[in-house]
């Protein structure tokens, strides 16, 4: 008896404990993985069942959304506008990683920093805004009315010297002030308020005969029209007449019927919601009667306990393989050979699909490692992005380097169909016009950088 009590006790405990080892959080169906954000909020509920479904996302006690779905890197943002408004500055754009775990197995902040943050430079127009300076104020204009009081105005431009690249004056271009005439104004006759309607000329509407219709009335006296100026009388009617509406029926409120049986859970794994439905007809509403009040659809979470499928994602592509053949060796000859490079399906668990396509890729190539070439200066390389990507210190490179000449051998092998061919090893040149070191590469300052997030 000793021994069978603890175990009683331990199997009635032990959900209690699982339940409280799961926090807790607002799950929603839906995680958008460029955004990082949620969307559609199933309820409350634990985050090991939050998470059964992969796709899925949730929101814990600092209100950030996040993933139940794998890491994975988001797209990059679109770039940023300049750093600054004229001359030269800088653009960044930012990804985040999304998901259970981390996107980089690297503890170094500057890596994970140049994972999440690019910075290029930009150049906007040539010259920075000038303020321009107003013109002396011009003669006042006439006055804007002919008798009694009223405005008149005055103007200046901005000319003194104009503005430049966009700039402007600051201030206004216009002046006014009050002006009198000296003389006096006719007064123009205003109408009165409306009289109360009078009552209607009938007492019903009966079929095929006109509507009965009241009249209201009103008085050119507010004020009466001058005679010494003449002023003008009030324009309109002084009578107005409308038909009488009447409602036979008194208006019907709608009031809701009973809710309908709940509906199945919405999902076969993960979490999901039972919705019930109700109808406005008990009764309908009639007569310009008021709607009801409140939602037809109630929803209550549901926990199917099941583990949703976690389809796989592609892992990068490894780096290419030694250029091989099996005609045996092809190291500095002009006899073509094949690469391989590989990728793993990541991920993929409780029944979710494979990857779609193949896990290597093969393409046609040429072993020159250490092979002696003659060869030509390049072109200059475009400029690099700015490193680090954000405070002080950035800086941008190009470089041209020694490139092997490789003119002899074909551009496409292979049979039946031919494709570009790529080499591989890194050759031994001798570019004529160069002596050691085999490349030049120039180094500037980025300007304008953004100081680093603490």
């Amino acid at each position: 008896l000793l021994v069978v009590l603890p175990l009683l006790v331990l199997q009635i405990l032990m959900p209690l404990l699982l339940l409280l080892l799961s926090q807790e959080v607002k799950c929603y169906s839906k995680f958008d993985k460029n955004l990082g954000n949620c969307a559609n909020l199933l309820g409350n509920v634990g985050m090991d069942d939050c998470c059964l479904n992969t796709h899925y996302g949730y929101t814990g006690d600092d209100g950030k959304c996040k993933s139940c779905g794998p890491p994975l890197w988001s797209e990059w943002t679109a770039w940023s506008s300049c750093s600054v408004p004229c001359k030269e500055g800088v653009m960044q754009r930012r990804r985040e990683c999304h998901g259970q775990g981390k996107c980089a197995q690297t503890t170094d902040p500057m890596k994970l920093l140049q994972l999440t943050l690019e910075t290029k430079p930009c150049f906007e127009s040539d010259c920075c805004p000038e303020q321009g300076h107003w013109s002396e104020w011009g003669q006042w204009e006439p006055c804007s009315v002919t008798c009694e009081k009223g405005m008149r105005k005055r103007m200046r431009t901005c000319t003194k010297p104009p503005p430049k690249c966009g700039g402007s004056c600051d201030g206004p271009s216009e002046e006014k002030e009050p002006c009198v005439t000296g003389q006096v104004c006719p007064m123009h006759g205003g109408w009165s308020n409306w009289e109360s309607w009078k009552a209607c000329s009938g007492t019903c509407i009966s079929g095929g005969l006109p509507k009965p219709t009241q009249q209201r009335n009103r008085l050119c006296t507010n004020p009466p029209p001058s005679s010494v100026p003449p002023g003008n009388q009030c324009p309109g009617l002084g009578n107005e007449i409308r038909d009488c509406v009447e409602l036979p029926f008194c208006p019907v409120n709608g009031e809701w019927g009973s809710w309908g049986p709940a509906s199945s859970c919405s999902v076969t794994c993960g979490v999901g919601v039972n919705e019930m439905l109700r109808e406005c007809n008990n009764p309908a509403p009639a007569h310009g009667g008021q709607a009801c009040l409140g939602s037809n659809r109630k929803t209550t979470i549901c926990n199917t306990k099941m583990h949703c499928p976690v389809d796989g994602e592609w892992s990068q592509w490894a780096e290419w393989e030694k250029c091989t053949s099996s005609r045996g060796k092809i190291n500095c000859r002009k006899i073509g050979g094949s690469q391989r490079r590989q990728r793993w399906c990541d991920h993929t668990a409780f029944d979710g699909k494979t990857c779609h396509g193949g896990i290597s890729d093969y393409r046609p190539c040429f072993d020159i490692d250490f092979c002696n070439f003659n060869g030509k200066l390049s072109e200059w390389s475009e400029w690099s992005l700015c490193e680090p990507p954000c405070g002080e210190g950035s800086r941008r490179s190009r470089e041209k380097k020694c490139t092997p000449d490789l003119s002899e051998y074909p551009e496409k092998i292979g049979y039946p169909v031919k494709t570009t061919a790529y080499f591989y090893g890194i050759p031994k040149v001798k570019c004529p016009e160069t002596e050691p070191p085999t490349e030049i590469k120039q180094i500037l300052a980025c300007m304008n950088v953004p100081p680093c997030d603490r």
